[in-house]
């Protein structure tokens, strides 16, 4: 007999399920690719944030496999312990390096980019402080500022002059902006030369999550290079299991913040390292980042391709430029039987619903990557095109 709490749990369930918003795991029986075997079945997918291919990249996976040979399996303690190991060091250099935010920048490595941002807004902010924060920022931004006990003031998605208004009225003694650089769900791009300009005016620190945005913009440095900007106040926050392949994040800013994180952010100080063979396979990832002209290439005539195609279709195509293409369908449930008509034709796409996304814009989220060839554009359209004329 069930108990009074689990007899709770199941009618919260039951209710999801019966609203549309059910979430469903699916299980790939193959490496992460264009081509996948999801749930048993061969599909084309369009579902990872594999942008560059090289997830499944022979030269990364040797590194890893090297890397393990030599490195061990397991880093066996947080960086302040012993997990610290020589891998690690040479990565975080060479990614200082690469994204220089600002002149001298340091690098650090965390295990997630979840991680990571709590780790950037508890370090620089407390109680008392704010956090003004665009609306359709990663829950993670928002989860920083609440761990902080900071204040979370957030304005309208690219509204700068919304923000300029909540920056000036406040009192807060000190200020941090948050923004997505690439939205994971819409594919635009926060106005970071103007967010910099607020940021200076009010002395508050810039964090980028640029999760969406390393490894695909500005040659490959990111969103903060795409706009040309340098600044000792912006800190840079980017994820290395999407473009990179592989997994982790690091954080890149000044060397006082990146100290700042290292003696005093609790998501930092008690968290076992990642394995350093991880380490290996990105250095390998990241020099194919640097030297990845032809994969972007590739990439952005995927979506040029698939935005000339889709742009008849009934659904609204949301305005991107990146990798991430959204076609807003609308009702939650509508979302959920395009995917699985998608899906029906041997084509991958998952359908996000609330509160991921705003109430009434349920989606397909739509990623390309260099990996694709333009034969799997072309079925992607034309499984889309088919399910179109179905529902009419």
């Amino acid at each position: 007999m069930s108990t009074t709490l689990i007899g709770a749990l199941e009618r919260e369930l039951a209710e999801r399920r019966e609203s549309g918003r059910w979430r469903v795991r699916r299980t790939l029986a193959s490496p992460q690719g264009p081509r996948a075997i999801v749930d048993g079945a061969p599909v084309v997918a369009f579902a990872s944030n594999d942008y560059l291919g090289l997830a499944n990249d022979p030269a990364v996976i040797d590194a890893a496999r090297e890397g393990a040979s030599r490195w061990g399996a397991g880093a066996g303690a947080a960086h302040l312990v012993c997990g610290h190991q020589e891998p690690h060091a040479e990565l975080e250099r060479a990614l200082a390096e690469f994204v220089a935010p600002c002149a001298g920048a340091r690098a650090l490595l965390f295990s997630s980019g979840y991680l990571a941002n709590l780790a950037i807004v508890t370090a620089l902010v407390g109680r008392g402080d704010a956090v003004f924060a665009d609306r359709l920022n990663h829950a993670c931004l928002n989860d920083g500022a609440l761990l902080a006990r900071a204040d979370l003031v957030r304005y309208p998605h690219l509204d700068a002059e919304a923000l300029a208004q909540r920056l000036a009225a406040s009192r807060a003694p000190r200020k941090l902006i948050a923004t997505d650089a690439v939205f994971s769900m819409d594919g635009d791009i926060a106005p970071l030369a103007r967010l910099l300009e607020l940021a200076e005016a009010h002395d508050a620190w810039l964090v980028a999550d640029d999760a969406h945005g390393f490894g695909v913009r500005g040659e490959g440095r990111g969103s903060v290079a795409a706009a040309g900007l340098a600044s000792e106040r912006i800190v840079v926050m980017g994820t290395l299991g999407k473009a990179a392949g592989v997994a982790g994040a690091f954080v890149a800013a000044h060397p006082a913040v990146i100290e700042t994180i290292v003696q005093g952010a609790r998501a930092y100080v008690y968290t076992t390292a990642a394995p350093a063979m991880l380490a290996c396979a990105l250095a390998v990832s990241l020099a194919a980042i640097r030297d990845g002209h032809e994969r972007r290439a590739r990439l952005a005539a995927r979506i040029a391709q698939f935005r000339a195609g889709a742009q008849a279709l009934r659904w609204d195509l949301l305005p991107s430029s990146t990798p991430i293409q959204p076609l807003v369908v609308g009702g939650d449930a509508e979302a959920v039987a395009l995917s699985r008509a998608l899906l029906a034709r041997g084509v991958f796409v998952p359908a996000i619903r609330p509160p991921t996304v705003p109430e009434g814009s349920a989606r397909l989220r739509i990623s390309l990557s260099a990996a694709h060839e333009a034969a799997d554009v072309d079925l992607l359209l034309a499984a889309l095109r088919e399910a179109e004329g179905r529902a009419a």
